[in-house]
């Protein structure tokens, strides 16, 4: 069985409009690769690190699903408005 793979995203939104578009884009993407919101947004405490205003976590079957999900068409031409609406960090993780 493989191991579950996961996006890990923590950002900060610098034009909320942008970041919608975003948003309203990558649910397709997202399910149809079977991955599912394990966290986003809510509250948040960084005690040793940057403060980034966005947190986001994705599972998926397995890390090569998330690796194609993020590979995939659907999801490359939403990313340009994420790009274009926040900076931050992006990993995709294999997990237990």
């Amino acid at each position: 069985m493989s191991k579950k793979g996961y996006w890990v995203v923590m950002l900060t939104v610098t034009d909320p409009q942008g970041y919608e578009r975003y948003r309203d884009a990558i649910g397709d993407a997202i399910s149809s690769f079977g991955g599912s919101y394990l966290v986003r947004g809510g509250q948040v405490t960084n005690p040793e690190g940057s403060d980034f205003g966005r947190h986001v976590v994705v599972e998926f079957d397995s890390y090569e699903t998330a690796l194609s999900c993020y590979r995939s068409e659907a999801y490359q031409s939403a990313l340009k408005h994420r790009r274009a609406a926040s900076t931050g960090h992006f990993a995709i993780v294999e997990g237990a």
